[in-house]
């Protein structure tokens, strides 16, 4: 545990979907703004829930403060290869709470917007550098920072007519949450500026189509096949997966000689990994390889 950290507790009581086994929670109060529990079948698998479904999981500073808690948790955890981030109820995250917004526009405008420097930017950018594979299991309508926080995973399985969508220009603001890089990553610049120009509201089936999700499933398939495949990540090369993710996040943003050199990196360390030199003696003796992250 990092120091400083709010010991991981279980709570009282716990909402959310059962499938994702046993409950702990760093609460902020008696209801956990954030759950951070563990898979029954595999505790090498974590799973994050945003616990506010009675407003669709909006984001309030309570939340964010909980959630960036448990991501840096996350982040010193040895034992968790994969993550699942979902949301309670019927929604993933619908993006700011609005209500909390006006009153901090109406306190002082012009301290109005520090949360994105002190909560948003630091959570897209801990979900992103976990060293896993990190799923996000989109159970319900993904908006605004919501949509931010799911791209900042690695992968993604959505429920089947759920609606995302971006929504900043609609109260007149820009993206956040890294958006405007991530967005246009996964489908391309000419349909993320569109998406963020307009504001139009995309199906699961739509990003599913731009390659956004990997899956889309019914409602309450979500949860299953989100640790399924989990589960399936926490059982491969976990140094090579962190590897993978650090060489797509530095290839998006260089050029050819600096990729090159980043991956000929990546390979050389792991070259002294248990994981590599293994799998390469049972590839020889046409054995199925088992990975112990290390």
């Amino acid at each position: 545990m990092r120091p400083g950290a709010a010991p991981i507790r279980r709570p009282a009581a716990a909402t959310g979907d059962r499938s994702f086994g046993r409950r702990y929670a760093a609460p902020v109060t008696d209801e956990p703004a954030v759950l951070l529990t563990r898979d029954d079948t595999d505790p090498a698998v974590a799973v994050l829930t945003l616990n506010r479904p009675a407003r669709l999981n909006a984001l309030t500073t309570e939340l964010k403060v909980a959630l960036l808690a448990a991501v840096r948790e996350l982040a010193a955890a040895s034992d968790v290869r994969a993550a699942v981030l979902t949301g309670a109820g019927k929604a993933f995250c619908v993006g700011q709470d609005l209500g909390e917004h006006a009153e901090a526009l109406a306190a002082d405008p012009a301290t109005a917007f520090d949360t994105v420097a002190e909560h948003y930017n630091p959570i897209v950018t801990q979900i992103a550098e976990l060293p896993f594979p990190v799923v996000a299991a989109v159970n319900g309508p993904c908006v605004g920072a919501g949509l931010g926080f799911a791209l900042a995973c690695d992968l993604r399985v959505a429920a089947a007519g759920l609606k995302f969508a971006t929504a900043f220009a609609a109260i007149g603001l820009t993206a956040d949450s890294g958006l405007s890089a991530s967005l246009a990553h996964a489908v391309g610049v000419a349909r993320a500026t569109e998406l963020l120009l307009l504001g139009e509201p995309f199906t699961a089936e739509d990003a599913q189509a731009w390659g956004l999700v990997r899956a889309v499933v019914p409602a309450e398939e979500v949860a299953p096949a989100a640790l399924d495949l989990a589960r399936t990540l926490a059982a491969g090369p976990t140094l090579a997966y962190t590897e993978i993710k650090r060489a797509v996040r530095h290839g998006a943003v260089s050029d050819l000689p600096a990729v090159l050199a980043a991956e000929a990196e990546g390979q050389a360390r792991l070259s002294l990994t248990a994981d590599h030199q293994n799998a390469v003696a049972d590839f020889l003796a046409k054995r199925r390889p088992t990975f112990q992250g290390r």
